[in-house]
């Protein structure tokens, strides 16, 4: 078995063109520090390495969009999402980014490493190409319509309508989204990574060597490369990057799947000068935490290139989770379907481990899984404020009753005192075995254990009934109670940070380590405690409401933006459009129609004379508010009864996507009668 000196804990570069949010947090930021946090409690070597990914295609397209530099874009979001990190407890012991100095020199000597070697496939290639641009097109540069749904907006490398996986020239008519363009297919010369070279290899080191990786991680290797590995270009035609460094290739960049995994050894390179022994050592463990979307670039790609450079260690282990999901429906940045993390520290201040606490509890660890508000609603109600923080709270304020806020003199334990407390040691062996094999959803319950044996310890004990004939007794009991609260404050550190600092504060002491967990006595007899208070508070629904009315109205405008407009109708003649008599009106009166929704009696001004139109707009506006509108009518339209009132004419409304409607009327005040054409 291998020896262990150290571990090396890598998280997923988050990309630098948007906030974090959920499901980058329950796939890979929870898990990874709750992991991290757990070995520095138990006094490991352990360093936890993390930074923004900032090069590729995305970043470049939301810089033309916005109108700004690439440079602008990902120095924005590093810094929003570096602040969020922090802000919700992730502790990394560095967070860097890929567009620094030390990032570039490290890929760009990676890859010179394996370019010497003879380790890469030279080849030339067909690309799109935009004539009036001057460039070669990325794939998201390339829109055009799905060979499958038909979807017109596809990109050159996937339909998002359909989800297909798709290859530029998959596309018909394919057009450049920079010029709008048709493009031209041009030579050009890239470098590629023989993964099948590497295929024998990462068959025995993952297929036959790690069979306890999870299974969703193992299984998706072995499909891989069940299809069969293929080369894989490192390089391509782009002008914002890490240059390719060699003569010649000017205009080309390191493909960002390439740069940026070596991205975690660049960072621990800028955090410590000890770094080779993270990296080059076989007695340091090193654990990629990721999300289902990047197991191939983590078991398949980055070992691959390890490999063939020769001096790294490979990963012991990639416990990659499944999707989180939200409210029922997937997340989407582009969408902003979304709880983003710097929003919810804003909005929720003070409850950092509410959220974390939540994600934990409804990781995808083994499937996708979903967030509702609701659910967190209720977690933190019936679990937080009634199980943990209720427990912590009777033990801290019953003592502050009886015995002045300070840990009373133990006298004799029963053998339900004992019971309970050689409980917790059970339950720090579970905790240990859980963490160590990625089942933090189960730790987690087991750490929650604590606090409902120390609640049912309470209920069964009644120190509040005992204390009028018995305080020797409740002095056993409160002190039980207080080296019970002290060993949940241990166990839910790496989960619930705030939580237990607060705990901490509370009993008076400075941090705990792992090896107290599962004592006894931690809390020493006639120890002073702080002022008891109240660790979590409950979520009202007003609270929740808030957050739901936000999703339905991102919803609502989604829905506007992806619902297109009604295809044009037949052609009509210039004759035929003269014969309309389209007039400005104003509206003089206004009812609703009895018995009907929907309608409204209009009395309105023509400029001609008074007539009455009915109007099928009451969901949208009520008769007090059409009162002294300007409208625009079809006064010709021949008369017809509706509801046993003749209107005369039609008001001219327009209708969004949603099937909300508007009042079409003129800029500004005109005369009634005044002609539309």
């Amino acid at each position: 078995m291998k020896k262990i000196k150290r571990y090396l804990v890598t998280s997923a570069l988050p990309y630098a063109n948007g906030p974090v949010h959920i499901g980058h947090l329950a796939g890979v930021y929870i898990p990874s520090d709750i992991y991290v946090r757990y070995l520095r409690l138990k006094g490991e070597d352990v360093l936890s390495i993390c930074g923004s990914d900032e090069h590729g295609v995305p970043i470049t397209i939301k810089a033309r969009q916005e109108g700004v530099t690439p440079q602008d874009i990902v120095d924005k979001y590093h810094n929003i999402i570096k602040n969020a990190f922090k802000g919700l407890g992730i502790s990394f012991d560095i967070y860097s980014r890929t567009s620094s100095p030390i990032h570039h020199k490290t890929a760009s000597d990676f890859f010179l490493n394996l370019y010497n070697k003879g380790e890469f496939i030279e080849q030339t290639t067909m690309q799109y190409y935009d004539e009036e641009a001057k460039q070669f097109l990325a794939d998201r540069y390339i829109v055009g319509t799905c060979p499958h749904c038909q979807n017109d907006r596809a990109y050159g490398d996937q339909c998002e309508k359909c989800g297909s996986t798709l290859n530029a020239t998959d596309l018909i008519n394919p057009k450049s989204a920079i010029t709008g363009s048709v493009p031209v297919l041009k030579e050009t010369k890239h470098w590629f990574l023989p993964l099948d070279k590497h295929e024998p290899f990462l068959r025995k080191w993952i297929l036959e060597e790690h069979k306890e990786w999870k299974p969703n991680v193992y299984g998706q290797c072995k499909s891989w490369l069940d299809l069969g590995l293929q080369p894989r270009a490192v390089s391509r035609d782009l002008d914002w990057g890490i240059p390719v460094p060699l003569k010649g290739a000017e205009g080309k960049v390191l493909y960002v799947w390439f740069d940026a995994p070596i991205g975690y050894i660049s960072a621990t390179k800028e955090l410590t000068p000890d770094w080779e022994k993270y990296w080059k050592d076989d007695e340091t463990k090193l654990v990629h935490f990721i999300g289902k979307d990047n197991i191939v670039f983590h078991c398949i790609v980055f070992p691959s290139m390890l490999k063939a450079h020769g001096e790294f260690i490979l990963p012991d282990n990639v416990p990659a989770n499944e999707f989180l999901n939200l409210e029922s429906d997937k997340i989407s940045t582009s969408r902003n379907w979304a709880v983003w993390l710097h929003e919810y520290l804003e909005e929720f201040p003070g409850k950092q481990d509410v959220l974390r606490y939540v994600l934990c509890a409804n990781a995808p660890e083994t499937k996708d899984n979903d967030f509702t508000w609701k659910d967190f609603q209720a977690r933190n109600n019936n679990e937080l404020v009634a199980i943990l923080g209720n427990f912590v709270n009777r033990a801290m304020v019953l003592t502050s009753k009886y015995f002045e806020g300070k840990v009373p003199i133990r006298g004799e334990l029963t053998d339900y005192d004992k019971s309970c407390l050689d409980e917790i040691a059970k339950i720090k062996t579970a905790l240990e075995e859980n963490i160590e094999n990625y089942k933090f959803r189960e730790a987690l319950k087991e750490a929650m254990n604590i606090a409902r044996i120390g609640n049912k310890y309470l209920a069964d004990t009644e120190p509040w009934k005992v204390i009028k004939e018995n305080k020797e007794r409740v002095a056993t009991i409160l002190n039980t109670a207080l080296q019970i609260t002290a060993n949940l404050a241990i166990a839910i550190e790496p989960f619930m940070p705030f939580t237990a600092e607060k705990m901490l504060n509370l009993l008076q002491v400075t941090p705990l380590g792992w090896d107290k967990l599962g004592s006894p006595v931690i809390l020493e007899e006639g120890h002073a405690l702080g002022k008891p208070e109240l660790l979590f508070e409950k979520i009202e629904d007003n609270v929740i409401e808030a957050q739901l009315k936000k999703l339905e109205e991102t919803k609502a405008a989604n829905l506007a933006k992806e619902v297109k407009a009604e295809p044009q109708k037949a052609s009509i003649s210039f004759d035929d459009f003269g014969k309309m008599d389209i007039r400005v009106a104003k509206v003089i009166a206004a009812e609703k129609v009895a018995k009907t929704k929907k309608l409204l009696k209009l009395t309105i001004d023509t400029g001609m004379d008074t007539r009455t139109i009915v109007s099928g707009i009451a969901e949208f506006y009520t008769a007090e508010e059409m009162v002294g509108k300007q409208i625009v009518i079809l006064a010709n339209l021949e008369p017809r009864e509706i509801k046993g009132i003749l209107s005369q004419g039609m008001i001219l409304m327009a209708q969004d996507a949603t099937g909300k409607l508007a009042v079409v009327a003129p800029e500004y005040n005109v005369k009634p009668g005044s002609s539309v054409g």
